[in-house]
């Protein structure tokens, strides 16, 4: 059995060490290298032709960010994981190496108290990241979701899919459009939101990140869409032309209301592992407007988003997904597309003709958008 190669780069020498020695305590992972900065990174991935870098942000010299560009430059494709501070500039700094071309990220423990918790809890997020990004034979991806972003496209046997017959729109029209995300979510979210017009319903977005990010996020694609982009507050009314993204550790609902829909924020336990979760987003979708409900699911590990899924379809909505080729890990548009759930599985740049065409939207509508 293939092992998975990884280099690890951090300045910090606690932190190499912590990050080596869990992995190397996995019977199918080998570290191959460490650097001790993003210039000594460039070098040691083309050097070591590592299956995958877990990659610092703050370091000397050349920080993380300027060295995912200097390895996506030379046309490695290789899965990055970028190790962030839980803090408003953490958030902005990993979703500008998002942007550059990372894969995913993983939080630095924080305040944990020991070594060994401090290990568990990188463990526990890193370990499955790695086998959803590397994929092996006898290292099945797992269930939980998590995490963020662009550039890496993992790629194994194709399944057979089989798509359901597209439903006519419920009277009236669908009310709402709802989407699920993952690993790579906020570059697809962005390529996405910034390809559809202001769309005449609102639309209900669960990322699955951690607080501050899950803001920082929201800030970021408001500047790059046409539409007004917020991360959602409790009781919010849901309006037609904007967007609203869960906050992190919220699962985010949909609830009407005598004026209209409204957004309710939830502690309940996570599910699928997580908070907020799409199946918790797409099952009030379905109790606020039945089967006037429009949902997508985009690039993700794990499945969450399935049960909701077929909660939508039971109704009567509709469900589009994204194509394995275009996502960063086909593990949640993948479990909903073989569970026979998915009326059509489309290719990232696809899926925002197919939204505009499904709630007849138009261009036009730009201009008399809700900013």
């Amino acid at each position: 059995m293939d092992k998975i190669k990884v280099l690890v780069v951090d300045d910090s020498v606690v932190i190499r060490r912590l990050v080596t020695d869990l992995l190397r305590a996995d019977p199918g992972i080998e570290v191959v290298g460490t650097a001790v900065n993003g210039r000594a990174a460039v070098e040691k991935v083309q050097a070591l032709a590592p299956d995958l870098v877990t990659m610092d942000i703050e370091m000397p010299e050349v920080d993380g960010i300027e060295a995912v560009r200097r390895i996506r430059a030379t046309g490695s494709r290789i899965p990055i994981i970028m190790f962030s501070t839980l803090t408003e500039r953490g958030a902005v700094a990993t979703l500008d190496a998002l942007a550059a071309g990372a894969s995913d990220y993983v939080a630095k423990p924080a305040n944990v108290g020991s070594v060994t918790r401090s290990m568990d809890q990188v463990r526990d997020a890193l370990i499955p990241r790695i086998r959803s990004l590397v994929p092996r034979m006898g290292h099945p991806a797992p269930l939980p979701g998590a995490g963020a972003t662009t550039a890496t496209v993992t790629v194994t046997a194709t399944p057979t899919v089989q798509l359901r017959d597209p439903r006519p729109a419920p009277p009236g029209g669908h009310e709402l459009l709802v989407i699920g995300s993952s690993t790579g979510g906020p570059e697809a979210l962005g390529t996405l939101l910034g390809a559809l017009p202001v769309l005449p319903v609102p639309v209900a977005i669960v990322q699955h990140m951690p607080p501050v990010f899950t803001q920082q996020l929201a800030a970021r694609l408001d500047r790059r869409v046409a539409a007004r982009v917020v991360e959602a507050e409790q009781g919010q009314p849901l309006l037609p032309g904007s967007v609203y993204i869960a906050p992190g550790d919220r699962h985010l609902l949909v609830a009407r209301s005598g004026r209209g829909l409204v957004a309710r924020l939830s502690q309940d336990p996570p599910e699928n592992y997580c908070r907020p979760a799409v199946d918790v987003l797409f099952r009030s979708a379905v109790e606020a407007v039945g089967g006037a409900v429009l949902a997508a699911v985009l690039t993700g590990m794990g499945q969450d988003g399935r049960r909701g899924a077929q909660v939508v379809v039971d109704a009567g909505g509709s469900v589009v997904v994204q194509d394995r080729a275009t996502s960063v890990v086909w593990g949640m548009p993948g479990a909903v597309a073989q569970a026979g759930l998915a009326e059509q599985v489309l290719a990232l740049p696809e899926i925002a003709t197919e939204l505009v065409q499904r709630l007849g939207a138009t261009r036009c509508a730009v201009a008399a958008g809700a900013r």
